[in-house]
């Protein structure tokens, strides 16, 4: 489970991507040290988009076998980052490679409105591993003609044409990922996990059909694999060596053997090993194991994360995209962080959850706070900023799981920010004040509380089928949800100071709780377009938790919608009554995942998390519209050098950092090309 920033930039308090063969110009840039001035985080902006920058800090503090297993992590992270291109759309590759070929070979003016607009278009697509948009999931439209592209294509000398040329224009394919109510979620989206003529009928039955050897341990059936269907029989192409994407696995199997070979301990390279068998035979006993292994492998200063993870890109939950985060531990923050798991048991004993939902024992839960070293496939550019793994339930209740925040992470965007949408949308100067005083902290304790207590608390009836199969497309907000509110319950709380994480309990929950309401209500409504619906699953989570304690608190007028010269506020008048209301949520929404009450999820999820105010939503993105900075941010990635002797040993890894976006995006096309264009 991954925790995304809530809005990426400006609302850092609301915290916690030819000649027939598209040849690349020798001409790319080179990156720089940033040794010699203040770092600058900002490196470009185009469209809803900003692109920073993240340091590494303390690197030199690795010992040389450490930063070569960060050095060979990083490089098996990005040899898969075409897996995820090809896995958000059919055509992406083929796109992509064209509009590259197009953006290094045109000699043309490059001062026109045309020209222009085709540059912010590829950006774009960069930024979201294909055409459609990394948070809405709608097509990317570009602001210029057809014609315009054909006479690009032409002049240099690049092909694109057919399907792939058509639907950057057209309107189909227009959704990747399509979680309307009452349609065929997996027919009507272009998510490539699924064959142009797969059905949700045809998901369910033929995962319906499939047993797990041991009923209390389930496999994670589909999680690396795409369904298609050849002459009405519906089959499985299994990710592995051999098989689909098997050339870029292939790449990626090199360098973890090579990772492998310098394993900060024994435990850690026996999980490495099953991760090589697992992506050499694409067998989900053998993912298992390899979860099972990495997550007892606690000890070593660099630790990652990498293969199909998380499922919120499938309609339907099952199939996993492809990621790579490389990380270094950050002792001191980890150290202060560490009591929340040693005390995990503390919070569920104490939640507000049925009994029989509770866990007896909260086991192996391990909090870190991490510094990102690389990124890859779904978590680049577009980050999150916590991760929760592995998310199979029965690993978690009987082996644990391991949390991360990713600490430069956070620290990039809060250095990068401002505070000025914050300054148009909080309701008053106490809010502002108490935002100043509290609301960085209060972000750091909710990501940890969300990953460390939340995704670890509660358990599934005896019985009862996985969220994916029982709450269906439902499944992914209702989890998100759920550990969102197991931490703002616990966010207002006095045990966070009896545990020396705060020095006043009430003011940084008071904090937390307007930032949240805040977000839920009016602030992330700047990320859609006039008559959109929420899709995404983390901003559904935000709004149905919002709009639904909102609604039950009225009567005592828990949180008042205040108007002032024509602009809406939302104000909380009673703190210790909202955590009653968030305690009476988790509880609920608990007991919809423990029960598999899919009715139930569909109506929290459709009454109060899908539809937008219209009259609300015109207000907002006309009061944004002062605001000149993007509302998403991602990130460029260090560039880590290897430095050898004649014998090709390496001697040092040296970190620099990119100049521009473009010049990383060409320079990762040239280099981690491992995939044809149609797989």
């Amino acid at each position: 489970m991954k925790l995304k920033l809530i809005l990426g930039l400006a609302l850092s308090a609301a915290l916690i991507v030819s000649c027939g063969k598209n040849a690349y110009k020798e001409t790319i840039e080179e990156p720089t040290t940033l040794k010699d001035s203040a770092f600058n985080y900002k490196v470009d902006e185009f469209a809803d988009v900003k692109v920073l920058r993240y340091r590494i800090p303390d690197w030199e503090k690795l010992s040389l076998k450490e930063q070569k297993l960060v050095y060979y992590l990083t490089q098996a992270g990005l040899a898969g980052r075409d897996i995820m291109w090809d896995q958000n759309y059919r055509h992406n590759l083929t796109i992509r490679k064209a509009l590259e070929s197009v953006y290094v070979n045109y000699s043309g003016d490059k001062t026109t409105d045309n020209w222009l607009a085709f540059e912010t278009y590829l950006k774009r697509v960069w930024f979201s591993n294909g055409i459609h948009h990394h948070y809405s999931n709608d097509k990317l439209k570009p602001s210029f003609t057809a014609d315009y592209l054909k006479q690009l294509l032409a002049e240099t000398n690049t092909k694109l044409e057919g399907d792939a040329f058509e639907v950057i224009f057209n309107d189909k394919d227009t959704k990747k990922v399509n979680l309307a109510k009452g349609i065929d979620n997996v027919a009507q989206s272009a998510v490539n996990f699924y064959g142009p003529n797969v059905t949700n009928e045809d998901v369910q039955r033929f995962y319906k059909s499939k047993t797990s050897p041991n009923p209390e341990k389930p496999l994670s059936f589909g999680l690396n694999s795409q369904l298609v269907k050849e002459n009405g029989v519906v089959k499985e192409r299994v990710y592995k060596s051999g098989g689909l994407y098997g050339t870029a696995i292939d790449e990626i199997v090199k360098w973890l053997e090579l990772a492998k070979g310098v394993a900060g301990n024994q435990a850690q390279g026996d999980a490495l090993g099953l991760l090589i068998e697992y992506y050499k035979t694409g067998d989900l006993q053998t993912w298992d194991d390899y979860n099972v292994a990495w997550t007892a492998a606690t000890s070593g200063n660099v630790d990652y994360i990498n293969s199909f993870i998380e499922v919120y890109n499938d309609p339907l939950g099952y199939r996993g995209s492809y990621e790579s985060i490389v990380q270094i531990n950050d002792f001191d923050m980890s150290q202060k962080m560490k009591v929340l798991s040693d005390n995990a048991q503390w919070f569920e004993d104490n939640s507000t959850l049925m009994p029989a939902h509770k866990k007896e024992s909260v086991v192996g839960v391990t909090y870190k706070v991490v510094n990102v070293a690389g990124e890859a496939g779904d978590a680049s550019p577009s980050t999150p900023i916590g991760v929760n793994l592995p998310n199979a339930n029965w690993i978690r209740a009987a082996v644990g799981s391991k949390s991360v925040s990713l600490g430069n992470i956070i620290d990039a965007y809060n250095n990068a920010g401002s505070t000025g949408r914050l300054q148009e949308f909080a309701n008053d100067a106490e809010e502002l004040e108490l935002n100043k005083l509290y609301g960085e902290l209060s972000d750091k304790l909710h990501t940890a509380l969300h990953e460390v207590i939340g995704h670890a608390s509660g358990k599934l009836n005896p019985g009862v089928g996985q969220p994916k199969e029982t709450l269906k497309n439902y499944a992914s907000t209702i989890e998100e949800g759920r550990a969102d509110l197991v931490a703002l319950y616990y966010q207002y709380s006095s045990k966070l100071q009896e545990l020396g994480l705060v020095d006043d309990w009430k003011k940084a929950g008071m904090a937390g709780y307007d930032d949240y309401i805040r977000n839920g209500l009016v602030t992330q409504l700047i990320r859609l377009n006039l008559g959109d619906d929420v899709e995404e699953a983390h901003m559904r989570n935000r709004q149905w938790i919002s709009a639904w304690v909102y609604e039950k608190g009225k009567v005592e007028n828990v949180i008042e919608k205040v108007t002032r010269e024509g602009k809406t506020y939302y104000n909380i008048n009673d703190y210790d009554k909202l955590r009653e209301l968030f305690g009476a949520l988790l509880k609920e929404v608990q007991r919809i995942k423990s029960e598999g009450d899919y009715a139930a999820a569909e109506a929290l999820v459709e009454n109060y998390g899908v539809k937008v105010d219209q009259e609300l939503h015109a207000e907002i993105l006309e009061r944004n519209k002062q605001f000149k900075s993007a509302p998403y941010s991602g990130f460029v990635n260090p560039v880590l050098e290897a430095v050898t002797d004649e014998s090709g040993n390496i001697q040092e890894v040296k970190v620099a950092y990119p100049e521009t976006f473009s010049g990383q995006m060409l320079e990762y096309s040239k280099h981690y090309n491992f995939l044809p264009e149609i797989n």
